[in-house]
């Protein structure tokens, strides 16, 4: 299923708004939409609000064998999902071309610019390594899916805990939670990517693209950064020509964005660690309560109970004594319905009913006696011989006119012999 487009006036209104430096949610120029972090209930599990759009990343690890020419090192392993639930143009099963760019684009932020210590993740040289997999499901898609993702999988990185191992000879023994405290992993620096969008070759230049932006913009920039302002990827995409000057005026602006986000993901994870050691509710355990996980929350609205006995008294006592009698439901007026029992029915329909058959069996035997006097009339004999038909119209007619002949026969044949008497 694809999505559907964008119509002439819409994309023209898009571009004239750009032009006149205004944005349909109100943003400026360089601003971001307003973020949020969570975290699920085990470790590894981070949620990114984007505005509308929302990506859920989950770290997972687990012991393999190590590649042939890396046996000291461990192995990341990045997997982005666009499920048919964040947008209709998604297909499940199928991996298309946005989801191919986005996974090259999140392996060249996070795994080429070395931001994870991967020798640390070694246990037996050539043995076993840790296998770290990040799976990064996009749940919704209202633009900017490569800012949320790479957002969300550093964010998971930094929150996940491997369990920690123990060796005796070749025997390699995995502890569980409860009976050694999980290793966090050993992350150098946090390199977060930051979009930028360009409209009309160039001319125009926006931060933080949403999904109609998107589809009206002539390039995309995306520049991956950490807070040490050391450009860690660079992507270029949609064609455009781009100056020395612009890039450099788009790296400037990342270099903020990036501390600020920087910040934000660290209180995130001081609040969830403070949380997590306090003993309180983190996570979906924390979400229920507040029913924070429901789309459909109504607004809680305070009533005032204090004194709802007395005015329910009050008009108890001031209401009007109901009359004993009842008066009679029937209602001889057609057309009105009635419900009760021994009542009649007042629709009307069964005089109707009655009058309409009755009105079908006199014209039934109107037609019946129709039919005998035709058949009384008409007359059909079949000969005996297989080549006509002798059809009688009027039988009493040729009765008499037989009969007649015969009579003025018999006459004639009595005056013929009379006169041969004579003779």
């Amino acid at each position: 299923m694809k999505d559907t487009p964008l119509s002439n006036c819409e994309r023209d209104f898009l571009l004239k708004a750009i032009e006149e430096k205004k944005r349909l949610d109100g943003r400026q120029t360089y601003d971001y939409r307003k973020m949020k972090i969570t975290f699920g209930t085990d470790y590894g599990c981070c949620f990114v609000d984007l505005g509308k759009t929302r990506v859920m990343a989950q770290v997972s690890g687990e012991l393999v064998a190590p590649k042939e020419n890396r046996p000291n090192e461990g192995i990341m392993f990045f997997n982005i999902e666009l499920s048919p639930m964040a947008s209709p143009a998604f297909e499940q099963g199928r991996q298309s071309e946005l989801s191919v760019k986005l996974n090259r684009q999140l392996e060249r932020c996070l795994r080429n610019s070395k931001c994870i210590d991967t020798e640390s993740l070694c246990v037996v040289s050539g043995e076993k390594v840790w296998q770290i997999r990040v799976d990064v499901h996009m749940l919704n898609h209202d633009g900017n899916l490569m800012d949320a993702a790479s957002i969300a999988a550093i964010t998971a990185l930094c929150h996940f805990k491997r369990p920690d191992v123990g060796i005796q000879g070749d025997e390699v023994t995995v502890y569980s939670p409860e009976e050694r405290d999980p290793i966090p992993l050993s992350i150098y620096h946090m390199p977060i990517s930051v979009s930028f969008s360009f409209f009309q070759q160039g001319t125009y230049l926006l931060v933080d693209p949403c999904e109609r932006e998107e589809r009206v913009m002539d390039g995309l920039l995306m520049i991956a950064m950490n807070k040490h302002r050391e450009i860690c990827s660079i992507q270029s995409s949609g064609g455009i020509m781009l100056l020395k000057e612009q890039v450099m005026r788009c790296s400037k602006i990342a270099s903020v964005k990036v501390s600020e986000i920087t910040e934000l993901i660290s209180k995130a994870l001081e609040n969830d660690k403070r949380a997590r050691k306090a003993g309180g509710r983190c996570g979906f355990a924390e979400s229920m309560p507040q029913e924070r996980i429901t789309a459909l929350k109504t607004d809680e609205t305070s009533v005032e109970m204090t004194d709802a006995s007395e005015r329910a008294n009050d008009i108890v006592e001031n209401a009007e004594v109901p009359p004993q009698t009842v008066p009679s439901p029937v209602v001889p007026a057609p057309g009105v319905g009635q419900v009760g029992q021994g009542l009649q029915n007042t629709w009307g329909l069964e005089e109707e009913e009655d009058g309409d058959e009755e009105e079908e069996e006199q014209q039934m035997e109107e037609e019946q006696d129709e039919k005998e006097d035709s058949r009384e009339g008409d007359v059909v004999e079949i000969s005996d011989s297989e080549e006509e038909e002798v059809v009688i119209l009027h039988p009493e007619t040729q009765d008499k006119s037989s009969k007649n002949a015969a009579s003025s026969s018999n006459q004639k044949g009595a005056e013929t012999s009379k006169q041969r008497q004579k003779k």
